[in-house]
């Protein structure tokens, strides 16, 4: 009898990967859903910001208690990775750690109930994965580390420089994945608009789409996170111009005002981000995310008005907005000036009510149009609806469809279709489904 698997991967997309690196290096472990009969469990663990940090270690703690007796705790990821001396003194219910190195080796690991740390960061490259979620979409990581300098983001730290993936090696996993069924792609990374500079090569993402478009099973692709210092007009123009990357831009600004952007690092200023989004915004069918922290060190109530103002005029599709984390490692950490939680929370608060305005609207500009839709199984609503996503979203992040009529028979996961917006309720739009693409 097969042993038994519980894993959890916490944290973003690109920890996910890693996650199905594992599953794949222990294909021969029953995977389930319930950590108390499992043999193994494994938390791959996010150590971003304080929220990501306190979530890992509630699954780490809720997981030792419902364990049974003589099962194999496994804890790796970033949070390992940045306070491993710390986390392994003070952590014993872990029988293994290990940090963001050693995916590939996970199974020796566990066999030998060794913790590990490697010096450098595990890059994926044609390591066999185990897709979870909708066996038809798939993420595709293009590099590791961060060249950035950003004043709150500790990930350089414990994550290193930019590591880019081989070109070649991104083609033939893309191929690999199309042979198993997969026809939807989401290309990530932590700053996916520097892929290649490391190799001295720049608009990397030009070369990437141009070999991606060869590859007849794909049907769809975009690209998540692009960084606005390293997003060039003439990448833009070419995701644009492509047969097969969608017109989705993910472009976390995380400010609008010049003087912040200068006491965050983040290399580009007002007018070259408005530039960059105005060109976005123009392309046909358009589809425009991106990301702000509130509260920084210095924010000034003038400069978040000045942001406040910026996110009433410019209609994003989608916005997240986070509480800045005071984290240890970061040149803001070490800025004076620190803004209380409580104007925080105000601020928070005066943003969400914006965002949520405008992404209602946006999403009620659907209603009466037809779309093309990606099918994703049974959705959270109710048993009887199908859930679906705009071909164009993100899966999980921008929403979801609820297809409640359809003129098509035996839809099947993976399907893409056209369908008919009947409505919008709250935030989710109503489908009929009409033929098959």
């Amino acid at each position: 009898m097969n042993k038994k698997l519980h894993l959890v991967s916490l944290g973003c997309n690109k920890n996910l990967v890693d996650s199905e690196v594992m599953l794949g290096r222990l294909k021969d472990y029953e995977l389930v859903d319930e950590p108390e009969i499992a043999d193994v469990l494994i938390v791959n663990t996010c150590g971003f910001i304080g929220a990501a940090k306190e979530e890992s270690l509630k699954t780490i703690f809720d997981l030792h208690v419902k364990r049974k007796k003589d099962s194999l705790l496994v804890v790796s990821g970033c949070l390992t990775q940045r306070y491993k001396e710390e986390l392994v003194k003070e952590l014993p219910e872990v029988d293994v750690f290990t940090g963001v190195g050693d995916y590939d080796h996970i199974d020796m690991l566990i066999e030998n109930r060794k913790s590990q740390f490697s010096n450098s960061t595990y890059l994926i490259d044609d390591e066999e994965r185990i897709i979870t979620g909708v066996n038809a979409h798939a993420y595709v990581k293009l590099s590791e580390g961060c060249n950035q300098q950003c004043s709150f983001c500790a990930i350089p730290s414990f994550k290193g420089k930019l590591k880019s993936r081989e070109l070649e090696s991104i083609v033939s996993e893309v191929k690999k994945l199309c042979s198993q069924g997969v026809k939807d792609f989401s290309f990530i990374s932590q700053d996916s608009s520097s892929y290649l500079k490391d190799k001295k090569v720049d608009d990397g993402l030009c070369l990437l789409i141009d070999e991606i478009e060869k590859i007849k099973d794909v049907k769809s692709a975009r690209i998540l996170y692009l960084y606005p210092s390293t997003t060039s007009n003439v990448l833009i123009k070419k995701i644009i111009s492509s047969s097969v990357f969608h017109n989705y831009f993910d472009m976390p600004i995380q400010h609008i005002s010049d003087s912040m952007l200068k006491k965050m690092r983040r290399g580009a200023g007002e007018k070259r981000i408005k530039e960059q989004l105005t060109l976005m915004r123009q392309a046909p069918n358009s589809f425009v995310r991106t990301s702000f922290i509130v509260g920084h060190p210095d924010e000034s109530e003038e400069e978040f008005d000045y942001m406040y103002n910026f996110l009433k005029e410019f209609k994003f599709d989608r916005v997240n907005v986070f509480a800045y984390s005071d984290e240890e490692d970061t040149p803001a950490h070490e800025m004076e000036n620190k803004i209380s939680t409580k104007i925080i929370n105000q601020r928070l608060k005066k943003l969400e009510k914006v965002i949520e305005k405008n992404t209602n609207e946006m999403l009620k500009q659907n209603v009466g149009k037809e779309v093309t839709l990606f099918i994703e199984g049974e959705n959270s609503e109710h048993e009887l609806f199908l859930g679906a996503r705009k071909l164009i979203w993100a899966p999980e992040i921008d929403g979801e469809v609820l297809i409640n009529d359809s003129l098509i028979e035996n839809l099947q996961i993976g399907d893409i279709v056209k369908a008919n917006i009947t409505d919008c309720v709250e935030d989710k739009l109503i489908a009929t489904a009409t033929r098959k693409i």
